[in-house]
């Protein structure tokens, strides 16, 4: 098994085209949502509470935590989580925390511990966000999936787009990531499917 997630903290470009992938073949991922972007965009949140996908904090503004008092990092944390649940977040939110540009250190996984959160990274990121002009492609974001993957992999894509952009790099490539997957004898679950069974099978109803 693998879980394939995503990143939002710009805007909701891509979303309804991944959001109708995963319906089509009914398979659930994990949204790490900045509290700025749950404000922004509360339809968005509950788009992907509606169908069935886990909701997570990405902090509120995407800082660099390094940067930030122990007060700031914690305001952070839950600034998102008061945007997250006012939004509609409900039964879906998750008690997982993604740190902006996955920057951890044990001190600052210790802080959102003591939150009450668990901290999920990744495996790989497909780098579809930075487009283009960054060199990326469809082919080349689904080559970094597929390199990537064993079992247990958490896979990290992002919705939107950077200021600026339109390009949909990760909603795109996540129909050839997904094929590539099923044709390695992967089941792509939800991260707390995975978290629960530590990356083995389990069997299906």
């Amino acid at each position: 098994m693998v879980a394939v997630s995503f990143n939002a903290a710009w805007n909701e470009a891509g979303l309804d085209t991944i959001l109708a992938e995963l319906d089509r073949r009914r398979v659930l991922a994990t949204f790490f949502l900045t509290g700025d972007f749950a404000d922004r965009h509360p339809q968005a949140v509950s788009k992907i509470a509606a169908a069935g996908h886990g909701l997570a904090n990405h902090s509120y503004s995407h800082p660099y935590f390094a940067d930030l008092t122990e007060a700031g990092r914690r305001e952070e944390v839950r600034a998102a989580d008061r945007a997250l649940r006012a939004a509609g977040a409900g039964k879906a939110l998750t008690p997982f925390f993604r740190f902006p540009y996955g920057e951890t250190s044990p001190t600052h996984i210790g802080e959102v511990n003591a939150l009450g959160y668990a901290d999920i990274e990744f495996t790989t990121d497909t780098n579809g966000w930075k487009g283009t002009a960054g060199g990326m492609t469809v082919d080349l974001a689904v080559r970094r999936a597929v390199e990537a993957l064993r079992p247990g992999a958490i896979l990290q894509m992002h919705v939107g787009a950077t200021e600026g952009n339109t390009e949909i790099i990760d909603a795109l490539a996540l129909p050839a990531i997904l094929d590539a997957y099923a044709e390695r004898g992967y089941r792509v679950v939800d991260l707390r499917t995975l978290i629960r069974s530590g990356g083995r099978a389990v069997p299906t109803a």
